[in-house]
């Protein structure tokens, strides 16, 4: 629709030739100008959504759910899908484990040495059986 808009071009040419109805690019461009009530709170409920995730580093890793309980905490009444689908319009996404992820969300250090390994043939005891007496 802003195409329209930028060329300058007839707006009943392009719109035939695009295929598009021209009440569709009219109504358009007054959803544009006027935006409704609902597209205004929701632009105000970003604004703090940005200013939740902002506070610490670890803030950037909230998700929907913990945004929305910060957002209740503060006062703001609003509905938990609300919040994730501002969230999800605007690429919002909090920190999650791959599926299938078997270890901790944390880094490790790495090792600082070379381990000893349990084999026979490099280790320097004696194999000991579960009760302890070596064979």
């Amino acid at each position: 629709m802003s195409f329209v808009d930028a060329h300058g071009f007839p707006a009943g040419l392009v719109l035939r030739v695009l295929g598009v109805p021209v009440s569709t690019y009219y109504d358009w461009r007054t959803r544009r100008a006027n935006p409704s009530q609902r597209h205004l709170d929701d632009a105000v409920l970003l604004e703090q959504i940005v200013k939740i995730r902002s506070v610490s580093e670890f803030a950037t890793a909230y998700g929907s759910p913990r945004v929305w309980l910060e957002l209740r905490r503060q006062g703001v009444h609003v509905g938990r899908k609300r919040v994730e689908r501002i969230m999800r319009e605007h690429g919002l996404q909090g920190a999650h484990l791959r599926r299938g992820w078997k270890g901790g969300s944390t880094r490790q250090n790495p090792p600082t040495g070379r381990r000893r390994t349990c084999s026979n043939a490099t280790s320097p005891r004696p194999r000991r059986t579960g009760c302890g007496w070596p064979i």
